[in-house]
């Protein structure tokens, strides 16, 4: 007789205007790894809240019961106190405080002092040591959380579930902000986590990631479960995945372009840039790039590379200090002296942080789109607002992006339907050289083909798209150029039959270890 751990019946979830969920039914064993898999807006996200407490019990139609009990969550404490713990694809860790705090907070160890209770840090730092050494994260806890990078605190959150005894843990695209390496050990770890007899539900878009770790794949679309696969039984498959989540088979992940590349319209030249706190880093050093008019480019490497860096100090030195180098543009050159500037000459680019700085999720659809082009709707300084909500309107249709309309909060939004509305903003800004950032990261097949889609619209206008990722799968699949970078430095430029995972990952191994040759000789 299978265990079954949770048994999610006929949960509905109304908010104005739309269904988010529409009678979903979902049952997860005990011990296993089961994926939750859909488009951008099927509803998996707002599932999981309705499970962890997020969204209160009389909020939504249905029943939780959890292990063989039904359940009734007001709010998040709730549902851990059963051992459910969500960990959010936009980690909820505050930068300035420790791992150990990060780890306690609201849930410290205390001892009582009179009247007062006292919080105890040296048996905090005890529990979150052990903590720290069952998900293999060799880490003092007094290091503060910023001093980490995004794969280390996704480690901490993980160790922070295990400290509330967690039975249920709920991963919201884990691996979407780390590289390979990273996600390879936090694959292991949930893993090693199952052997544990904790169970885990996953969100992810990473495909290949679902296929190698998942027991069981439930697929939603528009709100409603479709199937779910089990190991062994089905056909375990992306091709089979994706089927079931955009409901038609997709014979090509990357649409097909006819490559025909101008001449030069953007070069870097002797390119340096340095870290913005510490002083004499160098963040960036003498990197040389160009992109043509009708191309693709593409930033290739591992995490901590500079890629990011270097796309935004290009971008009116939108980061670092002390920046030196010169860049052309059509041939002449310019100086870029800020971001409004950049936007100015024709140099547009998108964050990889939408939620931190790219959106303001506060403010409608509409105003998010055109913010960067204000100009191009105004007179004499005052805003057009019929012109506004024709633009946005416009992108709002031709992008595809579901929502109750442009009046919509930005923050409501799916991952997907956040990301076309912040191209949507670099597209009305009409770049001649458009910079993307990681666009496609945390949203679905379907959405990311619409966005190579547009990337090669722009492109066949002769427009210039310099393309940030990392996966290299899909630089390999849209780009016709690569550069590969490693701690800061451009170490190669690819085109043609060099294209290949394999080459760009020998490059940068042959580059690593050179420099750690000379760092040893020296």
């Amino acid at each position: 007789m299978e265990n079954i751990l949770l048994e999610m019946q006929s949960i509905t979830k109304e908010f104005p205007g739309v269904r988010a969920l529409d009678n979903v039914s979902f049952k997860v064993k005990e011990g296993e790894v089961h994926a939750l898999v859909g488009e951008n807006g099927a509803g998996k996200s707002t599932l999981m809240n309705v499970l962890s407490g997020w969204y209160a019990y009389g909020s939504y139609d249905g029943q939780i019961i959890f292990d063989g009990q039904e359940c009734k969550f007001f709010n998040l404490r709730d549902s851990e106190k059963l051992g459910i713990v969500i960990i959010h694809q936009e980690l909820g860790l505050i930068p300035y405080l420790s791992i150990a705090e990060n780890m306690f907070l609201g849930n410290e160890t205390a001892s009582k002092l009179g009247p007062l209770h006292v919080i105890d840090w040296n048996e905090c730092h005890n529990r979150a040591t052990e903590m720290l050494n069952k998900v293999g994260l060799d880490e003092n806890p007094e290091t503060l959380i910023k001093d980490i990078g995004v794969g280390k605190q996704q480690m901490v959150e993980i160790a922070k579930a295990m400290a509330k005894n967690v039975r249920l843990l709920i991963l919201d695209e884990p691996t979407a902000s780390l590289n390979d390496q990273d996600s390879a050990h936090l694959l292991d770890l949930v893993r090693g986590m199952k052997e544990k007899g904790v169970t885990c539900i996953i969100i992810s878009h990473k495909l290949n990631e679902v296929e190698q770790i998942a027991d069981a794949i439930t697929i939603i679309r528009d709100g409603a479960t479709i199937e779910t696969l089990y190991r062994g039984i089905d056909e375990f498959t992306q091709d089979r995945i994706i089927k079931g989540m955009v409901g038609r088979e997709m014979t090509d992940r990357y649409p097909s372009r006819e490559s025909n590349p101008g001449e030069i319209c953007f070069e870097v030249r002797n390119w340096n840039v340095e870290h913005p706190l510490y002083e004499g880093k160098r963040v960036i050093q003498d990197a040389n790039f160009d992109v043509r008019k009708g191309e693709i480019i593409g930033f290739a490497g591992l995490m901590g590379s500079g890629r990011t860096e270097l796309a935004m100090s290009v971008f009116g030195k939108a980061y670092g200090k002390n920046i030196t180098g010169q860049i052309f543009k059509d041939g002449k050159e310019v100086q870029l002296n800020d971001v409004a500037d950049a936007i100015r000459k024709g140099v547009m680019y998108l964050t990889e942080d939408r939620k931190g700085a790219g959106l303001n999720a506060i403010d409608d659809i509409r105003h998010n789109i055109t913010i960067a082009n204000l100009q191009s709707i105004s007179k004499r300084n005052v805003v057009n607002h019929n012109e506004e909500i024709k633009v946005a309107e416009e992108y709002r249709e031709k992008l595809a992006i579901r929502s109750t309309g442009i009046l919509q909060t930005a923050g409501t939004l799916s991952g997907g339907n956040q990301q076309k509305v912040m191209l949507s903003r670099g597209l009305f800004s009409n770049p001649d050289v458009l910079i993307l950032d990681e666009p496609t990261r945390g949203i679905d097949v379907g959405s990311k083909y619409e966005i190579y889609t547009f990337m090669n619209e722009l492109v066949n206008e002769g427009k210039a798209v310099i393309f940030v990722s990392s996966e290299m799968p899909e630089l390999l699949g849209m780009c016709d150029r690569i550069f590969v970078l490693n701690e800061g430095r451009i170490i190669a430029e690819l085109s043609g039959d060099e294209l290949s995972q394999e080459i760009i990952m020998e490059k940068i191994l042959t580059d690593t270890r050179k420099r750690a040759e000379h760092a040893t000789i020296q």
